[in-house]
């Protein structure tokens, strides 16, 4: 441990870094089971008010402030797990990143369900304080160390749309999103195109030095926070009752769902996932890429959590056009992600993923004159299709070896 406290920060390299993640990374994600639960909050309040039952455009505004919160959300977490699998976790100035991150993000979990409103400060302030010190801590650890410059550039980028993001919290509400809304596409697209600053120059993401398994282990820890969150707004819809059939049976569709939805994740692909990253040419390049497919199937998470709570709610009466995307379009946009993923890793994509998420459009429309419990065993129904498929396809044969085509 003495060595560890010596000298300036140093990227670990991919050969020497630790695969498994720190007890204090498992406790920063605990953070976000509470954060995804308020999300889903959120995102159910504006979907269950009466004006959305007659007005999609109400519930399609909710939904999108909702996502951009997520998506804030998420982008904190990504730079704290990319900066984990970067460096030694267990030096000083990463704990005290993590430990910033940890208590911003809880910060921002709690000013989720007014976060356009009477909490619009309180969340902007933890987010913008979560972004900037991380790199202005690391370019001060790392010293004289080339990846500095990196994180001056960071800092000045994460800065400047820190300025978004505050006055926007202090503006009226429609003001306010534009704000937000074009500060994180900044961010987002900053980080694709390696953080370029005029004069300071840009990177290339090609090159950056990452511990593959490591982040590989973050990113399915992080499915199973968002799949864990779906479980819990399952149990606390049901737990309010009453417990009538219908009910009940909202309830038993909800847990199966989530069941096949981890079945399918792990079938293979989310197994091999830091197999795949370390035989990878440019690590680097399927961990960004593995970062937007996990986002994808979080969101679809998300959504598919908020469908439970709805039918569970009113199980027995129809479902209007927002709900059955949520129940439906959930589980479709958690098999587009998969669909991606299994390419990342193997280079192809099963038949049986665009099948389901044809079917699954295709039912819509009938289902919205149908209880939304039916809605409900439906996706149920396709994504356990979908299990029986991958299952039939791998019973008999060797485990598949992972074939990244990055």
């Amino acid at each position: 441990m003495g060595s560890r406290a010596a000298g300036h920060l140093e990227p670990v390299p991919a050969a020497a870094a630790p695969g498994r993640a720190t007890f204090l990374e498992l406790f920063f994600d605990l953070v976000y089971v509470f954060a995804l639960t308020r999300i889903s909050a959120r995102a159910f309040e504006d979907l269950s008010r009466e004006p959305a039952r007659d007005h999609a455009a109400a519930a399609i505004t909710g939904s999108g402030k909702t996502l951009l919160l997520l998506l804030a959300l998420w982008s904190v977490w990504q730079g704290t797990a990319w900066t984990t699998s970067r460096y030694d976790p267990y030096r000083a100035p990463l704990q005290i990143v993590v430990l910033t991150a940890l208590v911003s993000s809880m910060v921002m979990g709690v000013a989720v369900p007014r976060a356009f409103s009477e909490t619009s400060l309180m969340f902007a302030t933890a987010y913008v304080i979560a972004q900037v010190t991380r790199p202005v801590i690391l370019s001060i650890a790392l010293g004289p160390h080339p990846y500095r410059r990196l994180k001056v550039r960071m800092a000045v980028i994460f800065a400047v749309t820190g300025v978004l993001w505050v006055s926007g919290a202090l503006l009226e509400t429609d003001t306010q999103v534009v704000l937000w809304s074009v500060a994180l596409a900044a961010e987002y697209l900053a980080a694709r195109c390696g953080w370029p600053v005029p004069g300071l120059g840009r990177s290339t993401v090609s090159k950056w030095e990452i511990a593959g398994e490591h982040l590989a282990e973050r990113y399915q820890q992080f499915f199973l926070v968002a799949l864990g969150e779906t479980i819990l707004v399952a149990g606390f819809a049901y737990s309010k009752g009453p417990y009538g059939s219908g009910h009940m049976w909202a309830f038993a569709f909800a847990v199966a769902t989530s069941i096949m939805l981890w079945r399918i994740y792990v079938q293979r692909a989310g197994q091999i996932l830091g197999e795949a990253v370390q035989t990878a040419r440019h690590p680097a390049n399927i961990g960004r890429s593995a970062a937007d497919t996990h986002l994808i199937m979080v969101i679809g998470l998300a959504a598919t959590a908020v469908g439970y709570e709805l039918v569970i709610e009113h199980p027995l009466g129809h479902a209007p056009p927002p709900w059955v995307v949520m129940v439906l379009g959930g589980p479709a946009l958690f098999l587009a992600g998969r669909a991606r993923f299994e390419y990342e890793v193997f280079g192809r994509v099963s038949p049986s993923r665009w099948i389901a998420i044809g079917v699954l459009a295709a039912a819509a429309v009938p289902l919205l004159f149908l209880p939304g419990v039916v809605a409900t065993a439906t996706g149920t129904i396709v994504l356990g299709g979908v299990a029986v498929a991958d299952a039939r396809r791998a019973r008999g044969a060797p485990p598949e070896p992972a074939a990244t085509p990055f």
